[in-house]
């Protein structure tokens, strides 16, 4: 074993080297991008890796692999897990030959997502295992061991970090990368893979006569543990039983809740030996809901009675609290900070030279306020600073909302707005429902060639492989076009004038529109060279009209009421156009 300063998802992807992994597939979701990242520029061991359009596909893939006998991973955060929820709900029924771990990252608090959903409950639906870390080191080793787990069971195993678990650093002690590769070999068993009716009834009882005994040997791996140490006892799940081995005293009984299925008489038996028991989880209430089915009349506290919040993260200082309100006594000391005044607000925005704010800039002018903007997963959702972002609900129902809105007889005009990377993953089906069924909306696909928020990972758009090999580009005209769109125009959004003249057009139009709007993402376009001159005020003609300052960009400031130009700037010269006093030119023009 060695010791290594890793990021929470680098040490998940490097026990999977150590797991013998040979095939991995994902979709880039905050917080669990990095796990493929790192697997597909690590030198260590060499095996399949791909990025897959969306979350359903990736998790076929990752399961077909699994047929095959070799060991197979799947990545996404915990709403990926809703595209990939049905492959997920028979996968435990036609179980698997190789080990497959499916990471579902959750992200309690919603740091970068939609909801707060809890994984641990598509676990229980589905009846397969679910591992639940505390730790980063935890992590490492519940991931090797996840493997084992599955093979042994022949089931897949959802592994679930948090926010907090993949995006924290921790020294870690780690083995030696996996010399085994196995040959991929599927062997043909209808009665397993193939879930007609029949096969079905008998696949389902198989699954149900697992659980038991799937549930006792959690205990004996370790992952769920108890010590009894006097009348009072605390259990904790994930995450939160780092918090609580924090601050419990000595005299207070400990489980600590790391997989699922839990095993009921183990539970109850511990139990049995306190009078109170406090639960500490994040978001469901998973273990207090086993716990007061088996509490055997101990007293317990937790999320139904108030003491614990159902939303959110929770830290030690929260813990501590939960611990009052359960009449706990606790070794944490705290003190709630006062936030600081008068702090001007700091909203995320879209980057500077970002193609998509003079999109939207555009799309304002020319639809108006009273237009309807549906929005979707991406970047671009921060459009929301310029007014053109009205509905979010998940990844590609920018599409199929803005259909629903126009066919439901709104009368203004609907504009949706949709990323490349999202239009590949889900908006192509809406795309086809909108021009099949007639729908009156204009689609403005935001095209920067990459898969940008997440942290830049390629898409079938950008003509590159998740290993860095060239692949052929997809069009997005075409693909409109095959979709039954006759309207689909592309522009350079840097092309102001071009950009509001085909939106004019757009809007004379009835039916179903495509505008893709084609402009590198600035920050991927800078790491490959591209540069622009940057653009500058002219103090002397700049008549402190603030046009410039209203359309957002981050690289243009507002100071004794004259407009300047700060080092951010990208000189993609949108804000020259915009100026009706002519005050802004590229650097170096007069």
């Amino acid at each position: 074993m060695s010791e290594r300063y890793l990021l929470g998802n680098e040490a998940i992807g490097r026990a999977c080297l150590e797991a013998n992994l040979d095939f991995a597939s994902g979709y880039p979701g905050t917080p669990s991008s990095e796990i493929v990242d790192f697997l597909r520029y690590q030198k260590e061991r060499e095996f399949y890796v791909e990025w897959s359009v969306n979350e359903k596909v990736a998790f076929e893939n990752a399961l077909g692999a699994a047929w095959t006998g070799v060991r197979s991973l799947v990545t996404m955060k915990h709403v990926g897990l809703n595209v990939a929820a049905d492959p997920l709900m028979t996968s435990g029924y036609t179980g698997i030959k190789g080990g497959m771990v499916i990471v579902s990252s959750d992200d309690p608090y919603a740091h970068s997502s939609q909801n707060e959903q809890d994984s641990r409950n598509y676990a229980a639906f589905a009846k397969v295992p679910c591992l639940d870390p505390g730790d980063i080191q935890e992590a490492y080793s519940m991931m090797v061991s996840a493997y084992d787990l599955s093979e042994e069971s022949g089931l897949p195993v959802i592994f679930r970090p948090t926010t907090r678990i993949c995006h924290s650093k921790s020294n870690v002690s780690v083995g030696e990368s996996g010399q085994e590769h196995r040959t991929a070999a599927f062997e043909k068993d209808p009665k397993q893979f193939v879930v007609i009716p029949v096969h079905t009834r008998v696949l389902h009882k198989k699954l149900n006569e697992k659980q038991k005994g799937l549930a006792e040997r959690l205990v004996e791996m370790g992952f769920n543990r108890a010590e009894v140490r006097g009348k009072t006892a605390v259990v904790a799940a994930g995450i939160s039983a780092s918090y609580v081995e924090e601050i419990i005293p000595d005299d207070v009984s400990f489980a600590k809740i790391g997989a699922y299925p839990i095993d009921e008489e183990w539970l109850g038996e511990f139990a049995g030996k306190h009078e109170k028991i406090l639960v500490v989880e994040e978001l469901s209430p998973v273990v207090e809901n086993v716990l007061r089915q088996v509490s055997c009349g101990a007293e317990v506290f937790g999320k139904k009675n108030g003491c614990v919040p159902y939303e959110g993260e929770l830290d030690p200082a929260s813990v501590a609290l939960a611990f009052e309100k359960a009449g706990f006594e606790h070794k944490y000391e705290y003190t709630v900070p006062e936030p600081v005044r008068d702090l001007p607000p700091r909203p995320p925005i879209l980057c500077a030279g970002c193609g998509h704010r003079a999109a939207f800039y555009a799309m304002k002018k020319v639809f108006g306020s009273k237009a309807i903007y549906p929005s979707d997963i991406g970047c671009y959702t921060l459009g929301i600073q310029l007014g053109t972002v009205d509905t979010t609900i998940c990844m590609g129902a920018s599409i199929t909302v803005g259909s629903g809105i126009a066919s439901a007889g709104e009368e203004n005009d609907v504009v949706c707005s949709i990323g490349d990377s999202t239009f590949l993953h889900t908006g192509i089906n809406g795309l086809i429902n909108a021009a099949y069924n007639g729908a009156n909306i204009t689609v403005v696909i935001l095209d920067n060639r990459i898969t940008a928020m997440t942290g830049h990972q390629p898409n079938p758009n950008t003509g590159m492989t998740a290993k860095g090999v060239l692949s052929p580009s997809i069009s997005l005209e075409t693909l409109c076009r095959s979709c039954g769109v006759s309207f689909v125009e592309t522009i350079d959004p840097y092309d102001l004038t071009g950009t509001l003249k085909m939106f004019e057009k757009a809007k004379a139009k009835k039916g179903v529109k495509v505008i893709i709007a084609r402009q590198p993402c600035v920050i991927d376009a800078k790491r490959s060279g591209i540069k622009r001159k940057p653009v500058t005020v002219d103090a002397e003609i700049c008549t402190g009209c603030g046009l410039c300052v209203k359309f957002g960009c981050p690289a243009i400031e507002f100071t004794d009421k004259k407009a300047s130009v700060n080092s951010l700037c990208m000189g993609c010269g949108v804000c020259a156009d915009i100026c009706p006093a002519g005050a802004i030119r590229p650097e170096g023009k007069r």
